[in-house]
């Protein structure tokens, strides 16, 4: 707390609150003490607007994890949207699956509105926002500056080809909590191995039409936000990449 003292009153300012301290008849609210002086406060802007970019199994998911629990941002990952239409049977759904099934990129007419609708919602604009895996494709960065949606930063993960197929092979989910295991470089607990499954996607042949999708594609994505953007090796410990994230987030401005 800062404590600013003036003739007959004090005023408390808890950061990031400013506090100017003006002449009535300076003063535009109109609300001053009996001292004459007027007291206008404005709350500073404290939200962060980033994405997060890189292949199938870089590691997203987990980094992802950390920078909410650490900033507070409001993660939203394109791929759960779709997810989510795909198992309400929804017809974006049953469009979207055949492309997924393939490994090939949902069309962007498919995705984009679902992508601006949950950026408007309350909690990140209130929160800030975290975007994961989306936009693939330089049409898909474009829709999202036609629609005046301008992340402050946009972080790119860079994990060699052999590296993430055998993260994508090994993948497993836990149905009943939603937790990723992998069955070399995370082991699940032995009493829940029976009820993991693993995506219909989360093969070799499909992971690496994925990784070829997703090199086809990148360039343009990289290209169109290379004035914020920055390349994380993600093929280290998470502790180390997280290291490396968080730097790149403290200097974003708020």
């Amino acid at each position: 707390l800062a404590w600013f003292a003036v003739p007959s009153m004090e005023v408390c300012a808890a950061a990031p609150t400013r506090v100017s301290v003006r002449t009535r008849k300076s003063c535009p609210s109109k609300r001053t003490t009996r001292m004459g002086l007027c007291l206008s406060t404005s709350a500073k802007p404290a939200t962060k607007k980033i994405i997060i970019a890189g292949a199938p199994a870089s590691g997203k998911g987990t980094q992802c994890e950390t920078i909410v629990e650490k900033y507070g941002l409001t993660h939203i990952s394109a791929g759960d949207l779709l997810r989510a239409e795909v198992a309400a049977g929804t017809k974006n759904g049953k469009i979207a699956k055949e492309y997924m099934d393939r490994g090939d990129l949902v069309p962007n007419e498919v995705v984009i509105d679902m992508v601006k609708d949950r950026l408007s919602q309350d909690d990140a604009q209130k929160n800030g926002w975290l975007l994961d895996g989306y936009p693939r494709s330089a049409d898909q960065a474009k829709a999202l500056e036609e629609a005046g949606i301008h992340p402050d930063l946009f972080l790119n993960l860079e994990v060699p080809d052999d590296v993430l197929v055998e993260r994508v092979v090994g993948r497993r989910m836990d149905p009943e909590t939603g937790k990723i295991y992998h069955i070399k470089f995370n082991p699940p607990p032995e009493e829940i191995v029976g009820r993991l499954t693993q995506r219909s996607d989360d093969t070799e042949e499909k992971a690496r039409n994925r990784l070829a999708t997703h090199h086809k594609n990148v360039d343009a994505v990289v290209e169109s936000y290379k004035d914020i953007l920055v390349t994380i090796d993600g093929n280290r410990p998470r502790e180390a990449v997280f290291a490396d994230i968080e730097k790149s987030l403290e200097r974003v401005t708020a």
